[in-house]
Order: C-alpha cells, then structure tokens, then sequence
C-alpha cells in the first residue's frame, strides 16, 4: 500500500500523523510512504530524516492525496484538503464530525473510507486513540488555565497554588476521564483546591482512591454543578460522548454567579463545546470574554507542545496503521471490531451512530457494508 502523510494546515497545526520510525515499519513491511515537504519541520524532523528510513518527499500536497491509497494525518481535514479525496481512498485521523456538518457532507461526497482516531474502542471500552491527545490537553488545560488568570491576560490575578498565607486558586473539573483525570493530577500538583465532577460513581470512587482527600469528587447534577461553579477561580470542561456532541454542562445564566476573571478551559471543544458559552479559538487568539468570564477554547489544544504529542500519537496509531496496511482496510476492519468502530463514513454512508445522531442523516451499520 501507499501511505501518504501531508503537511497540516489548521491554524498552528504543526504535529505530523507519521514520525521516521513509523514510517521505518511501514517501509519494512512492504509499503510505501510519501511525504510532503517540510510536513515535520515544525517539530524539528527535516526531510532527509523521512527519506533516511525509505520515505519519498512531494513538494505538494495535492501529490501526497493525488498518490496515495491511504491518508494518515492528526486533524480533521480542512475543507480544501476534503476536496482532494477520492473514492476508495482511505483517510485515518481526527474527523470529530459531530459539530462540522461541513466537513462530513464532502467526506460523504467523496466517497471516501473515513477512519476517525476518535472513535476507535479497545478491548476495555476505552478509546486508546484519543487517550494520547487527551492526556496532553488534560495537562494542558491547567496550564493554560494557570496563564489566563493572570490579570495581563483579564483573568482575576490569582495564583493557581497561592503562597504561604495566602489560599489557592479553587478549580472544578467537570469529567473524571482520561482529560479530567490528568487535569487533576496537575492542578492538584500545583498546590489548588481540586474539586472534579462527574456522574459516574465508579469513575468518582477510582478519583477516590487514586488522590484520597486531596481532592473532593462530587456526583453531578445541574445544582452541583451550578453551586461549584460559582466559587471556582478555573473551571475545565472534559466531558465526551464518543462520536457525539458534548453536552451543554454550564448555562450563560450560571456565569453570573461567577467572579469576574474567573477562566474556563473548554476542552471538549472539538465535540462542540460543554459550556453554553464555547466558541472554537486558535492558539494565535485563544481566549474572549462573555459576562466577565475568560474563555479558553482552543480545538487543537495538544498542537501547542507538537512534539510530543506527535510522539505519544504515534505510539498508540501504528499499530492500526500497519492492520490497514497489511491486512488492506475491508479485512482489518472485518477482523478488528474496535478499528471498526472508528469508521465514521463509508463511500458515502454514515457507519458510526452517535456521529449520524448528531448530524441528522441516516446510519448504516458498518457491518452491512463490509460483507
């Protein structure tokens, strides 16, 4: 197989959807890899590293889709690079189709085979494909938040770890998952009060037990969401639906209880947003005002450290990458019912539920179009 691997273009995009040593094990299995000039430069990879391990570079990436059978890339594809598919050929990435009905009627117009990071399973119901980014973002979100709330950036002016005499900064975690739980771990590392919410008793009890009375873990309802929100200085949105939209957590009404300068960090921007007020930033702008509150929004947010979220992606998508590739995509997808589970859209047909329930069209169960 072809596997072809295009510069990104989305506003501050510099992470790359193969590294040299994945394209080492494609090439040792048999395959080609072509590469689009100066694709890794931003993460410090120039093209000679590419074609050290067997790469060929494209000056174009009109070349790079135009060649390949399969596109391996990390964001969504921009609206001109939509235009460039082809029927039958496979793209494997971030798609978040569920707020970008755009991106998803040329997908479906392609006829392209769309694979989405996002949605592949593993075998314990996790999603091991976003677990790398989100740990990043996760991370991230307090760091950002931290930096938003100094008064040159219109936030209160607080430190998130307070000093001696003085208290921290209280932040409120709205998701216990993999975002939440590493939002956590660095803003508790970082000396504040943690509260996080969530409405699983399960993933409260394991926050539990893994940070003790470090934190406070709260079951969620629209009141304690409400009551916490009000006292917080940095509040991060990390809740998910796979597939889906994120559900609107806080209302513009609950803003008004809110400190002036308090920060919200909406990480699950890229399904849509969790808070009333979300509106997709990039890292050049990322943050407005509504009703005194700083909003950070930003929908690439692991784009601002590159490398290693490059690195850290590469490490969990090989190994699929390599299935489509050996196996060809219709007998990786057969034989692998988690990497099924990330087909969005199928030569024109919608294969992923919760993605078709959010835009209003018509599911076809993957299955049945496979056979």
């Amino acid at each position: 197989m072809l596997i072809g691997v295009p510069k990104e273009i989305k506003n501050n995009e510099f992470r790359l959807g193969l590294i040299p040593s994945s394209v080492r094990e494609l090439v040792a299995n048999g395959h080609q890899v072509v590469v689009q000039h100066d694709a890794g430069m931003g993460i410090g990879i120039d093209d000679a590293a590419f074609e050290h391990v067997g790469a060929s570079i494209v000056q174009t990436a009109e070349e790079v889709f135009a060649k390949a059978d399969m596109i391996v890339k990390v964001k969504e594809p921009q609206l001109q690079e939509c235009r460039m598919l082809r029927s039958g050929q496979v793209l494997f990435t971030y798609l978040h189709l569920a707020p970008d009905p755009e991106q998803a009627r040329l997908l479906e117009k392609s006829g392209c085979i769309a694979i989405a990071y996002e949605t592949v399973t593993n075998k314990l119901g996790g999603l091991p494909l976003l677990a790398p980014m989100s740990e990043v973002a996760g991370r991230m979100a307090i760091q950002a938040g931290a930096t938003s709330l100094e008064i040159t950036n219109q936030g209160s002016g607080i430190l998130l770890g307070g000093v001696p005499g003085v208290a921290p900064a209280k932040v409120v975690v709205l998701g216990g998952g993999v975002v939440g739980t590493n939002s956590v771990r660095v803003a508790m590392g970082m000396g504040a009060r943690v509260v996080v919410i969530d409405k699983s008793l399960e993933r409260l009890n394991h926050l539990d037990l893994q940070f003790g009375s470090r934190i406070m873990t709260v079951y969620s309802t629209t009141d304690a969401i409400e009551r916490h929100i009000a006292t917080a200085d940095l509040v991060v949105g990390a809740v998910l639906i796979p597939g889906g939209s994120a559900p609107r957590l806080v209302s513009r009404d609950m803003l008004k209880n809110m400190r002036h300068g308090s920060v919200m960090v909406d990480v699950s921007i890229d399904q849509g947003g969790c808070f009333e007020t979300s509106k997709a930033t990039t890292h050049q702008n990322p943050t407005y005002i509504v009703d005194g509150i700083v909003h950070y929004c930003v929908s690439n947010m692991p784009g601002a450290v590159p490398r290693t979220s490059t690195f850290a992606l590469n490490n969990a998508t090989l190994p699929f990458v390599l299935a489509l590739a050996n196996k060809g995509y219709k007998d990786a997808l057969i034989h692998d019912p988690h990497l099924l589970n990330g087909l969005n859209v199928y030569k024109g047909k919608y294969t992923h539920k919760a993605v078709a329930e959010a835009l209003n069209v018509a599911y076809t169960p993957a299955g049945s179009l496979l056979q």
